[in-house]
């Protein structure tokens, strides 16, 4: 895929399955976080900020149970405070209970980073970026091109895994990370703010990730796009021709 510097003025990446492989979110991120998920509530289980989660997170229950689901109780006291060791287990139920569902929770993903956070501070998890990555955004960003990051995963945990790759700090190369408060991977509306946020108009901005529906949606919101195929990745729908891509090699900035 060869694109020509001036009609691009960002580049925004995809991260499971386009930067890093889907085998490492969940065989060593996603387990991470669940072995330490009790631990971490009642380390901080006085924090203010634990305190906002909880918020959040009984405001998602409520949400689930109003759809018809069955999540587990909820009724953590609640108020000033540290929680007792009951509402802890209460908390950590249901945030297991999205975990099994792999559900897409803003207050899940937050709670996640700030446990790799201890994780990656601590030596213990070191992200395994493609062997093409580093090289790419080194070239683009070479080449003046904004690159920013949109993930499910929390802005937190953005960081935290570009700067903590076993490659050092890729950071530098990045001018932005956006997640789902920014909207749906899934609506045009998102990739339209994201372009705006970075002072691009749509037609200008390259979109790249793995899966098929975001890809349409950036396509939806005028962008370019384009797909990359990874080893791991389950086979996608392709509905219109895309440009298709197994590594950041190929995509060429002329």
């Amino acid at each position: 895929m060869r694109v020509d510097r001036r009609a691009i003025d960002a580049i925004v990446l995809d991260i499971e399955g386009t930067t890093t492989s889907i085998a490492f979110v969940y065989d060593v991120l996603f387990p991470f976080a669940r072995r330490h998920l009790r631990g971490f509530l009642r380390e901080h289980r006085a924090s203010p900020e634990l305190a906002d989660l909880i918020v959040q997170l009984e405001l998602e229950w409520a949400d689930d149970v109003a759809r018809g689901e069955a999540p587990p109780p909820w009724n953590p006291g609640g108020g000033s405070g540290a929680l007792p060791d009951a509402d802890v287990s209460l908390v950590a139920a249901y945030v297991e209970w999205l975990m099994d569902r792999d559900r897409k929770s803003p207050a899940l993903k937050r709670l996640q980073g700030l446990i790799w956070e201890r994780g990656y501070h601590s030596g213990e998890l070191t992200s395994d970026l493609f062997a093409d990555v580093r090289p790419a955004l080194e070239r683009w960003r070479a080449a003046d091109i904004p690159i920013a990051i949109y993930s499910s995963g929390s802005a937190l945990a953005q960081r935290l895994l570009f700067g903590h790759t076993r490659e050092g700090d890729l950071t530098p190369h990045l001018s932005g990370f956006f997640d789902t408060a920014v909207g749906p991977k899934t609506s045009p509306e998102s990739y339209r703010r994201i372009a705006a946020a970075l002072a691009a108009a749509p037609e200008r901005l390259l979109f790249v990730s793995d899966a098929a529906r975001e890809i349409a949606a950036a396509r939806g919101a005028g962008c370019q796009t384009a797909m990359v195929l990874r080893p791991g990745n389950p086979v996608q729908p392709l509905s219109d021709p895309i440009d298709v891509v197994r590594s950041f090699d190929e995509i060429v900035v002329s």
